[in-house]
């Protein structure tokens, strides 16, 4: 990785305090040793002060004088403070770390399966049983990620409303158009809707290939039989979640000339549809109301999640050396000046 800073090492940035803030310290337990080299030279020049050999001389009080230019003796001192306090700072390892985290996810393929035949105007779901799977269906997109995603929808045939696309608003547009009166045919081709669901995912990569099929009766029209349909699927690696719709008994179907509504009775035989999810590795579920269906695509929501891959990449630059540089430079310059006349200037 690239140093982000580009001064050479003498530039004095490197002492700024924003530019010390921005590290990130390897050994940060050492920071706390800077505070105690000027306690250990105070005390170093204390203890000089009392037990240094000091030479008598005898001067009247007119040629006592003190001149500030004694104090330049301090200055090799100093110097040999700065390079402890340098090479502290080189220990505790000043580095800067960039951490990138790349993510993608793999998506699945679903279709999407909605019974359109004229029992699905049922009331026993509000409005009815259709617009209730309409409802779920458009809530279900809205929180799926970059999964493809495509529409069958069949009464006494079947066809392919939406190829698998991730254009969600495309779907959405779809989904809210379904209408009874799409198929002319009555009855209710579930064998016939596999099919149209296999043909359109067989092609298809991806790891995984859902189908959810909802439905409110038995397979009544098509040349094709479920559990054939189910098994042909199933071989194109298809996982298969089949949900009915619907109450059993007297169920509420339009209204009658004083706007009550008529009673119908209604009967639903599960049988097939478990077959067909056993056989397709997914699951089977009944709702009876517009709370227990919703509940049921928040579960298929969940079982069905995209893989989320994530990569990071951490790199790290070090600056101590930076410091090391100016540590020896500092120290040189102690050297050099430890053995000139300024370390032997006369203490007062």
């Amino acid at each position: 990785m690239e140093n982000e800073f580009i001064e050479p090492w003498y530039s004095l940035d490197w002492f700024n305090p924003v530019t010390l803030r921005s590290f990130t310290w390897e050994r940060t337990e050492i920071l706390y040793a800077l505070f105690a080299v000027p306690i250990f030279f105070l005390i170093r020049w204390l203890l000089r002060q009392r037990f240094n050999q000091k030479l008598p001389v005898a001067v009247t009080s007119k040629d006592l004088k003190s001149s500030p230019l004694n104090l330049i003796r301090l200055i090799p001192e100093f110097l040999l403070m700065i390079v402890l306090l340098l090479v502290l700072t080189a220990l505790a390892r000043p580095q800067k770390t960039n951490e990138k985290v790349e993510q993608w996810t793999e998506g699945i393929d679903i279709m999407i399966a909605l019974d359109i035949s004229q029992s699905m105007q049922i009331e026993d779901f509000q409005p009815n049983r259709l617009e209730a799977a309409k409802q779920v269906a458009l809530n279900f997109i809205q929180g799926r990620i970059q999964d493809r995603i495509g529409l069958v929808v069949f009464s006494g045939d079947a066809f392919s409303l939406a190829p698998l696309t991730t254009d969600y608003d495309l779907l959405r547009a779809y989904i809210k158009d379904i209408h009874f009166e799409m198929i002319e045919s009555r009855g209710t081709a579930i064998g016939s809707a596999m099919a149209v669901v296999t043909n359109r995912m067989r092609e298809s990569t991806t790891k995984s290939k859902v189908c959810i099929l909802l439905s409110d009766g038995d397979n009544t029209a098509g040349n094709i039989d479920p559990i054939t349909a189910a098994e042909l699927a199933s071989a194109y690696g298809i996982k298969i979640y089949t949900i009915v719709v619907g109450k059993e008994g007297l169920v509420p179907y339009g209204k009658d000339f004083f706007g009550r509504p008529n009673m119908i009775e209604n009967t639903i035989d599960e049988t097939t549809l478990r077959k067909m999810a056993d056989i397709g590795g997914g699951e089977f579920f009944r709702a009876t109301d517009n709370q227990a269906l919703a509940q049921v695509f928040t579960k298929i929501d969940q079982f069905e999640k995209a893989e989320i891959k994530e990569t990071r990449f951490k790199d790290t630059s070090d600056y101590y050396f930076i410091y090391l540089q100016w540590a020896i430079a500092f120290f040189l310059l102690w050297l050099l000046l430890k053995s000139t006349f300024l370390s032997n200037v006369l203490q007062d």
